[in-house]
């Protein structure tokens, strides 16, 4: 082969590894992305299915807390119905039918979650039921709190409730959360869910904030002070008010 057909084959060798490494690089950056947006988006369906387990034992406080009642039927399976027909309506997604379009980590997360949240009830059976007793402390914070427990015990991601005057001391913000809770208490309510990567974009913190509602002011709002049924002064809320948020942690690099 001439010197010229040599430098030929070399360029065109160059110019196919060069293509190739445009490729490669493409392709992972590509993937990365893909990676980082179905963590984010596991990520928002966790924190939709907590706040729908705490809305779900709102719903029930006056059954819950009937003194006159013994089985009031509230039951782990009674739970999950609720939930399942709840969450449906809010994100469309089956519980008992997971989309193939939903990221695998939601299939594997989401029954963990639900099951997580049922144990929470089930152990609870015992003071749901009790009777002649009125308030059983069964809330959606505590509720909220439990079920986090169990799911960040079981598996590799990291769900809390956080706020920015905890009456649980286990729900302490640590500095991230309390950055960020602190900026959304300056801004009007907003279900804004917040997602953003650390440490070289190995780890999603996201939060979802909640805000006090109505029926939350029974113990949360005024008078400032006054001790609630639980025997907490009250904070003086108002609906509306930053009531906290569900802070989410996922390593992808545990995947």
């Amino acid at each position: 082969m001439s010197k010229k057909g040599r430098l030929m084959n070399a360029r065109a060798f160059f110019f196919i590894f060069l293509s190739l490494m445009s490729f490669l690089t493409w392709s992972s950056s590509g993937w990365a992305q893909t990676l980082r947006e179905e963590t984010e988006q596991t990520a928002q369906h966790l924190a939709v299915l907590l706040n729908v387990g705490r809305l779900i034992v709102e719903r029930n406080q006056a059954l819950i807390n009937d003194p006159r009642k013994g089985d009031k039927g509230f039951t782990p399976e009674a739970f999950e119905h609720e939930v399942a027909n709840e969450f449906i309506r809010q994100t469309h997604i089956d519980l008992k039918d997971l989309p193939t379009h939903l990221p695998s980590l939601a299939k594997e997360l989401l029954p963990l979650l639900l099951e997580s949240s049922k144990q929470v009830v089930a152990d609870a059976q015992l003071v749901i039921n009790q009777r002649g007793i009125g308030y059983k402390n069964f809330i959606p914070a505590t509720f909220g709190s439990q079920a986090a427990r169990k799911f960040s015990n079981r598996s590799h991601v990291k769900i809390k409730q956080t706020t920015l005057n905890p009456r649980n001391l286990k729900n302490t913000p640590d500095e991230y959360e309390e950055r960020v809770l602190k900026r959304l208490a300056t801004q009007p309510a907003s279900g804004t869910f917040i997602a953003e990567w650390i440490d070289n974009d190995t780890t999603l913190r996201a939060l979802a904030p909640i805000y006090y509602s109505q029926d939350c002011l029974a113990c949360h709002g005024n008078p400032k002070g006054i001790l609630d049924i639980s025997g907490y002064p009250r904070e003086g809320a108002q609906e509306g008010d930053l009531a906290g948020a569900i802070s989410i942690q996922i390593p992808v690099k545990n995947r």
